[in-house]
Parts: structure tokens; sequence; C-alpha cells
């Protein structure tokens, strides 16, 4: 291949935002002063393949410091990196959070995914560009959902520079987010993950019990309320003992697929090749979806002590945590809780004084839903585009990096602390027969108290809708998000289960409920569900690629009344969702028709 790197130099801004990760360049081949470089040389081969990874964080760092990636800083990283500069290219435009081209340093991304479109989201877009006007130094850009649906509507500025800054705005008005996107730095204290939680304080709770309770940044209270007594409870029963507790408590993966956790681990542990990662899921990019977000800022430690013992017992030495872009403050709290639990010996070389090394790694994604789907976040952190891959072969046999690799997200991985603290048989006790233990469920719209819930798998949409404190009105319930289904608001005794969802014809998803009262046209919103799959889908597959636009044409016609026939158009829409259900590589194609599907059928829409 005939590599041919553009005539742009980057600045010295753009230099030192990419050796402050990678180091000063060592040769000329790799950017160097050519008077002070040795020129008999190039590193390059196994030693370049290995820094592939590092792509990713170098465009953050471009981007964090400049608010943009011009051609002079990507073929200066491409040196760097030896990676090939189409390949960066192609890597850099993937994802929503990075730009190419110029841009102010400030952005502002203003939410306009379902709950904030309920909640007056275009009208604030409008009244914010209408303040800040051009010329303002403000980019303002329309953003999926941010993970802030409990305070909608939400907004996040962004000002690049060193360092980076970040202002939340949520509830969101006009004025609050010109002034986060002003001036960042003034902007008031983004609210506790506390807020986010009703039930804080309450007695019972197993995985909130310590949001709201304890400092997010002290380490000490953590231990003060519990923590680290189940990684000490698993250097008792070994990696084997462990596996088992998971195996018998029933757990499965809270992500949606709802995959035996326990089955998972001991296929990756089984596996003779080495070494063995293990990858934490906390891409919650799911409309509807926050808490996972609520977790890391409320109980960051928890997190931590839940990679460590996952690590343990897959027999893992290294973790990935690969966190949402749009979520600053959970990636300060990680980081800060990371590091204290490495300077106490709780991660490193030495863990607790067992021998076992483990430590975790933080890599931030840049706005690719996509990248919640595992073999997309595998090529994410390698330093490819964020496209899945084909199965099989499975992540337990060739995952990160070719090697054995177990997945999990973070409300997954928080529910080991309580088996092991309180065995298998009494978490089992908890819920039904094939759905075990608690779920976290993230209600927004149309309620009073909006925010993440608690309860054991078996309670009804109906209890969950009365604890929120649903309002008068109510027309539809969307469960599991964008990729999950509406139901009637009369079909409250749905168990929230995985196979009483189901049963019911729909599906119980990352724990989504989004309540739709009367006063939100249910047209529009499939049609921006129907957007947000064709913004967001990676284009690898034909079903998923042409699809999702047909889809969205399709839609749009029907809510424009330009189409002469409602009927054909929507047993066109049944044909390509037939086609995007049964041919599409992963899961965002095959769930892409669910929504509408869904309103069609279950709520009369467009009858």
């Amino acid at each position: 291949m005939d590599l041919h790197f553009g005539d742009s130099k980057p600045t010295d801004e753009e230099r030192a935002a990419v050796d402050a990760l990678l180091g000063p360049p060592e040769s000329s081949w790799e950017g160097a002063d050519r008077s002070d470089a040795d020129l008999r040389w190039a590193r390059g081969g196994r030693e370049a393949r290995d820094r592939r990874d590092l792509l990713l964080p170098g465009l953050h760092a471009v981007n964090d410091r400049i608010g943009w990636i011009s051609e002079g800083a990507l073929d200066y990283l491409c040196r760097r990196l030896t990676v090939p500069p189409a390949e960066a290219y192609g890597v850099a435009t993937f994802y929503a959070m990075f730009s190419l081209k110029p841009r102010p340093a400030t952005v502002l991304h203003v939410c306009t995914d379902l709950a904030c479109a309920a909640s007056g989201a275009p009208e604030l877009c409008a009244g914010i560009e209408a303040r800040l006007g051009p010329g303002s130094g403000v980019s303002v850009e329309r953003s999926p959902c941010l993970g802030l649906c409990e305070r909608a509507p939400a907004a996040l500025a962004i000002k690049a520079g060193d360092p980076v800054r970040t202002a939340v705005s949520a509830p969101a008005t006009v004025e609050e987010a010109v002034l986060a996107a002003s001036s960042p730095g003034s902007a008031p204290e983004e609210a506790p993950a506390a807020l986010a939680v009703p039930q804080a304080g309450q007695d019972g709770l197993m995985l909130l019990h310590r949001v709201g309770v304890v400092d997010p940044s002290s380490l000490d209270d953590y231990r003060a309320h519990g923590g680290y007594t189940a990684l000490r409870r698993a250097f008792e029963l070994g990696p084997a003992g462990v596996i088992r507790e998971v195996t018998d408590s029933g757990l499965v993966g809270r992500g949606g697929a709802a995959f035996p956790t326990g089955r998972k681990w001991q296929a990756t542990a089984s596996q003779p090749d080495r070494p063995h990662y293990l990858v934490c899921n906390a891409d919650e990019s799911e409309p509807g979806t926050f808490k996972d977000r609520v977790l890391m800022e409320g109980d960051p430690y928890a997190l931590v002590e839940a990679m460590t013992i996952a690590g343990y017992a897959t027999g893992a030495h290294k973790g990935y945590l690969y966190l949402r872009g749009e979520y600053p403050r959970a990636l300060h709290l990680l980081e800060h809780a990371i590091a204290q639990a490495r300077a106490r010996g709780l991660l490193g070389d030495d863990v607790l004084g067992q021998g076992y090394a483990f430590d975790i790694e933080i890599r931030r994604g840049a706005g690719a839903y996509i990248c919640g789907e595992e073999t997309a976040l595998f090529n994410s952190i390698e330093g490819y585009r964020g496209e899945p891959r084909s199965k099989p072969p499975f992540p337990v046999e060739k995952g990160l990096f070719g090697k054995p690799t177990v997945e999990n997200n973070v409300e997954t991985l928080v529910n080991v602390l309580p088996i092991l603290t309180m065995g298998a048989p009494a978490y089992a006790a908890i819920g039904t027969g094939r759905s075990t233990g608690p779920k976290l469920f993230c209600v927004s719209g149309s309620v009073e108290r909006p925010g993440v819930y608690e309860v054991p798998f078996g309670a009804t949409l109906g209890d969950v809708l009365t604890l929120a404190g649903v309002r008068d009105g109510l027309r539809a319930v969307l469960l599991g998000g964008a990729a999950g289904g509406f139901v009637r608001a009369d079909e409250r005794d749905i168990p929230l289960t995985f196979e009483g969802t189901r049963e019911a014809g729909t599906t119980l998803g990352s724990g989504v409920v989004m309540a739709f009262d009367d006063s939100v046209p249910l047209p529009r919103l499939l049609l921006r569900i129907a957007e947000f799959f064709r913004d967001e889908s990676c284009g690898q597959c034909v079903p998923c690629r042409v699809g999702t636009v047909r889809q969205e044409e399709a839609l749009h016609r029907i809510v424009e009344r330009t189409g002469a026939d409602a009927a054909g158009d929507i047993a066109l829409l049944r044909e390509v969702g037939r086609a995007m259900r049964d041919a599409s590589i992963c899961g965002l194609g095959q769930t892409a028709w669910n929504a509408v599907e869904s309103a069609i059928d279950r709520l009369g829409a467009y009858a």
C-alpha cells in the first residue's frame, strides 16, 4: 500500500496534545525535529502494531485540547502510531463527538431524543440558537440521548482546552444552557446522583443502598459501608468458587440479552489461550437508559471492586472500562476511585496481598451507539471503526485483541457484590425462578418522580409506575428504549421479568420504562426513533444500512402525509422490518423495527 501523508503540519498545541499521551517522538519518522532525531531507524513492526489501540485516546487528546481534529494533527498522530492515514480518517469520522472540520472551541450538545423531545427539546434548541446566534463562539449540536432522562430536557457543554471543561444543564432552560456554554466553570454544580434515585436511603436496597449515603469520592466511606467485603469473600472462595456462586445465583446479563453470567465467566476462565481480558461495557447509549451512570456517579468504588472480582474469577489481569464520552462526571469519579484503589493496594501487582495482579484502564467512547454491542466495543478499543464482528468465534474464545474476553455491563457486575456477601441461595430466592435478584429500572417521561428504581424481578409495570407517580392521561409506555417496544396504558399487569415480557409480546431490554401521555404526538416520536437508528447504523451490512433509511423515509411520508397510500407504506415498513430482523449482523438492525411495529400493532398508530 502506498501511503501519503498530507502537507499539513500540526500546530504546537496539537503536537503537545499528542505528545502528552504518547511521550516525545523518538525518530524523524514519528515526527521528531530532524536536527535532534536519529535518522537511521524508524519504529515499526510489532511494536507499532501494539500501539494501535492508542488511536482513540489520541483522537480524544486532540479533540479535547483544540475542539476539532485538523489534517495536520491527524497526520502527526498517524506517524506516531504508524497507522495508515486513510484508516485513521475512517475511525475519526465514525464518532459523532469528533469533528474533522473547524468549529468553535465550545460545543453545546442538546438532547433531542425521546424523553427530552417530549419535554420541549425542539423549543429549547430554537431558543438557544436564537440567543447565541452566529459568531457566538459556541456550536450548538442536536444530540441523541445524553443519559439524563430523569432531568429532561438536557444539555451538555464541552469547552476544549487544557484542561477540557464541561457543564451539564438539566433540566435545561435557555438561560442555563447558554450560561453553561458561555462559561462552563461558572455554571451551577451538577446535581448529585442521589437526586436520580427517589428511593435513596430506603431500607432493603441492594444495588442502590450506598447511593446518597456514602461520599462517592471517599474510599474510607465506601469501606465503612461494606465495601470490599465481597472481594475478601472472593479470595476465600477462589476463582472456581466465585464462578460457582455466580452460576448458582441465576444472575443473567442486565444489558438486555440476559445471557447467564456464570456460564460466560466459566467459558472464559476455561480457555487455555492467554492472556484473558475483562471489559466493562459502560457505554449505555440506549435512549431512556441512565442506570449505569447513576451507579458510577453514586457508587464508583462498587464497580471497581466488582471488576476486580470478575477479573479474579476469569483469570484476567487487565480490565478495560469503556465509558460513554457523554459522561464527564462519571469519568472524573471513576478516575479518582481507580487511583485511590491503586494507591491503597486494592488494584495493582498484589491486590490485598493475595498475590493476584489486576488493574483497570478507562477508555472513553466518543458518541457511537453501536459500540454498546460487545464486538464493536472491542474494535473501538483496538483502534478500529466500531463495527460488529461476525460470530462465531465468540468473545469468550477470541474477543479483545483476539484473546478470551468476558464482557459485562455495569449493573451486571455490581450484582456480583450482594451475591458474594449474602450467598447464592439467598440471592436466588429474590425475584422469580428464571429472573433472579433485583433489577434497576430507568423511569422517565410522564411521571411525577422520574429516576432509577430498584425492585425485585416479578414486580409489575403498574408497580413501577405507581412508585414513580404516573400522571393522568397515560397513553403508552415504551419498554426497553428505542430498541424495545410499546405497550398500552391498560397493560400494567405485565410482570417485569425476561420471561414475563416475552410472553406479553414485548421486551424488558435494559430496563427502560418511558411513559407518554396524550400530549406527546406518537407519529413524531416514531419518526425520531427511525432517525436515531438511521444515524446510528454503522453501515457495515446492507439490511441495516439500507433498511433504516427506507424505514425513516416511509415514516416521513406517513407523518407529513406526502404518501398517497399510508397502508402501502405500512406494508413496506413490515417488509423492510422483517429483512432487517432476519439478516442484520447485530442487534441494532435486528431491533430497529421493534418499536415502530409495536406502535402500529399494539397502539393502532396510523390506523
